[in-house]
C-alpha cells in the first residue's frame, strides 16, 4: 500500500513508518514545514491545508497527530490544545479526503481508551457505552470528525491504552523507577489499559488489511492494575517499590490529569482484534516490560 502518515515524527509514528516500510508499504510522511525529501509532503492542519494530490495517490491514511497527553500539567490552555490539535488534524485530513477524486480506501485514526471514562468493576470491550470526563469528551469530538470520512473509506478508530515502550507515559515512569521514586498511585487497584509497542504497531499494520471499521481497542489481552504494572517495572529495574502517593496528593500536583490518566479504572479488552484473528506477541504486561527494557539495554 501507499500509506500517508500524519504524526510520523512522534513516538508511535516513527516506529510505524519503519515497520510499515519493512513490511513492503510505501510511506509518505506529512510534515509541518516545506517538504525536503521524496517521502515527505507538507501540510498545515491549523490552516486546513493538505496536498489533495497525495490523498488521491494514497491507499491508506494513518492519523496519529495530536498534542501529547504525557506533557504535564494539563493547564486550561494545554487542555484546549489537546482538543484543538486533534480536531484540526483530523478535520483537515477528512475534508481533503472528501475533496479527493479517489479517496483513500482506509483511514486509521488515533483515539484512546479514555473514551470509556472511569469504570471500576466493568470489563470494557468496544460495545461499552461512552464514559464521562475530559478525555471522554475529547475522544467523542475527535472520533466524530474521523467518522465524517467519505462513505467509501473504511474508518478505524484506534482506541489505544498506555503504550509500553521507550516514549510517552512509560518514559516518565521508567525515569522515576530508575531514581527509586516509583510509588503506589492511589489504591493501586485501578486497571491500566496497556499494550506493548510491538503489538500497537502490529495491530495498526493488521488493520490496514482487515475489514474491521469503527472503534478497536488497542490494549493488551490481560488487564493489569496500576500496582501490577509499577511493581513489575520496579522488579525488572532492581529498584524499590514501597512508597505510596495518596490520591489527594496526586490530584494536588496534577489536577485533572490525575483522575484522567493515573487514577481512572479502565479494564479494557481487545475483543474485536482477537475476534479478527490478531495474535499478540507480548500477551502480558511482564513480557511487554521485558521487551521495552531489552531495547533500552
Amino acid at each position: 500500500m501507499r500509506v500517508l502518515v500524519a504524526g510520523a515524527s512522534g513516538f508511535l509514528g516513527t516506529e510505524l513508518v519503519a515497520r510499515a516500510r519493512a513490511a513492503g508499504h510505501e510511506v509518505v510522511r506529512l510534515v509541518r514545514r516545506p517538504a525536503a525529501a521524496p517521502d515527505e509532503s507538507s501540510w498545515a492542519p491549523d490552516r486546513g491545508d493538505v496536498d489533495l494530490a497525495e490523498l488521491d495517490r494514497a491507499d491508506a491514511v494513518v492519523n496519529l497527530s495530536g498534542a501529547s497527553l504525557a506533557r504535564l500539567p494539563w493547564t486550561r490552555r494545554y487542555r484546549a490544545e489537546i482538543v484543538a490539535s486533534r480536531v484540526a488534524a483530523t478535520r483537515t485530513l477528512v475534508e481533503g479526503m472528501r475533496q479527493a477524486a479517489a479517496p483513500p480506501a482506509v483511514l486509521l485514526n488515533a483515539s484512546a481508551v479514555g473514551a470509556y471514562g472511569d469504570r471500576p468493576g466493568e470489563t470494557l470491550d468496544e460495545s461499552a457505552a461512552p464514559g464521562e470526563g475530559f478525555l471522554a469528551e475529547v475522544v467523542a469530538v475527535w472520533e466524530q470528525e474521523a467518522l465524517r470520512a467519505p462513505s467509501g473509506t473504511r474508518t478505524v478508530l484506534l482506541r489505544s491504552g498506555i503504550v509500553v515502550g521507550r516514549g510517552g507515559a512509560m518514559r516518565r515512569m521508567a525515569a522515576l523507577t530508575r531514581a527509586g521514586l516509583s510509588a503506589r498511585l492511589g489504591s493501586g487497584r485501578q486497571h491500566w489499559p496497556w499494550i506493548a509497542l510491538d503489538d500497537e504497531i502490529d495491530a495498526m499494520l493488521h488493520l490496514l488489511d482487515s475489514e474491521l471499521d469503527g472503534p478497536v481497542n488497542l490494549v493488551g489481552p490481560a488487564p493489569a492494575t496500576a500496582d501490577h504494572v509499577l511493581a513489575a517495572l520496579a522488579t525488572r529495574m532492581h529498584r524499590p517499590y514501597f512508597l505510596a502517593a495518596p490520591a489527594p496528593l496526586i490530584r494536588l500536583g496534577l489536577g485533572v490529569a490525575a483522575d484522567e490518566l493515573l487514577l481512572a479504572d479502565q479494564a479494557a479488552v481487545p475483543q474485536r482484534l482477537l475476534d479478527d484473528g490478531f495474535r499478540f506477541s507480548r500477551p502480558s504486561v511482564e513480557t511487554a516490560l521485558d521487551a521495552m527494557l531489552a531495547v533500552e539495554r
